[in-house]
């Protein structure tokens, strides 16, 4: 039994490792109710080099995962119009005031793969965005 636990616990290690590798994915549109969000702006704040600060407004965000996703689509795209190919998220804050949703995201952006568990491939990301309506930068 205990040798079974074992490889079990090993399996999910793998599992985790390996999802680490895979770009972050567009975030999940729920099927229930109508979404409508309004999209309010980005502000892009250069940090230090790779460094970024992003900062979106929406009304109409279901809840935080919606800001982060806007946040996220604004990193790709910045990351690409700056001739890089990737960026890794650093943090995100969510604060709600009436309707308003704000994000305040930051990232790493680079030529290459970062290290990290939360990495976004720009390109795909972008494309994504386009898809769900997300605007970016």
């Amino acid at each position: 039994m205990a040798r079974n636990a074992g490889i079990i616990a090993g399996a999910g290690v793998a599992a985790a490792i390996l999802s680490a590798c895979a770009p972050a994915s567009a975030p999940e549109v729920s099927g229930m109710g109508s979404f409508n969000p309004s999209y309010q702006g980005i502000e892009t704040i250069l940090l230090d080099g790779d460094l970024v600060n992003f900062r979106v407004a929406m009304q109409g965000a279901r809840d935080n995962a919606d800001v982060e996703a806007y946040g996220r689509c604004a990193a790709a795209q910045y990351a690409l119009i700056r001739g890089f190919g990737f960026a890794r998220h650093v943090r995100t804050t969510v604060a709600q005031t009436g309707e308003i949703w704000r994000g305040d995201a930051v990232y790493v952006i680079s030529a290459a793969l970062p290290m990290g568990l939360k990495t976004i491939d720009a390109e795909v990301t972008v494309r994504d965005c386009g898809s769900l309506g997300i605007p970016t930068v």
